[in-house]
């Protein structure tokens, strides 16, 4: 008993302190604030690191469009270029040229059965 009366006068003293309430009250804003508040100290903290990432891809996409800049200054200076890319990505030909296209998927190849011939 002599435990919990203890307790009891310490619990009483501490709600006559006079300064308390601007204790709790100061502790409180601070948590609603730094936490739970959307323009809190966390979101804060989340939205910097969000924009860093926005910044890399930005920098990604400044460049890729740099490079596509390049490439279609070059196409418009030489028509090699342009030739060279219709041959490669869109597989055209001359009239006298035959093109054989090497593929590196796997395809299953089909059985025959009993000798047939598949269709």
């Amino acid at each position: 008993m002599k435990v919990l009366n203890n307790i009891k006068a310490f619990g009483l003293k501490v709600l006559r302190m006079r300064g308390l309430k601007y204790i709790v009250v100061c502790v409180f804003g601070v948590l609603i604030i730094g936490f739970l508040d959307e323009n809190s100290v966390w979101s804060h903290v989340k939205n910097q690191r969000r924009i860093g990432e926005l910044q890399d891809e930005i920098d990604k996409y400044n460049a890729q469009h740099d490079n596509n800049q390049a490439q279609i200054r070059n196409l418009n200076r030489d028509p090699k270029a342009m030739e060279k890319i219709a041959r490669e990505r869109y597989f055209m030909k001359a009239d006298d040229e035959d093109i054989f296209v090497l593929s590196d998927d796997d395809r299953s190849t089909n059985t025959f059965v009993n000798d047939e011939t598949a269709e």
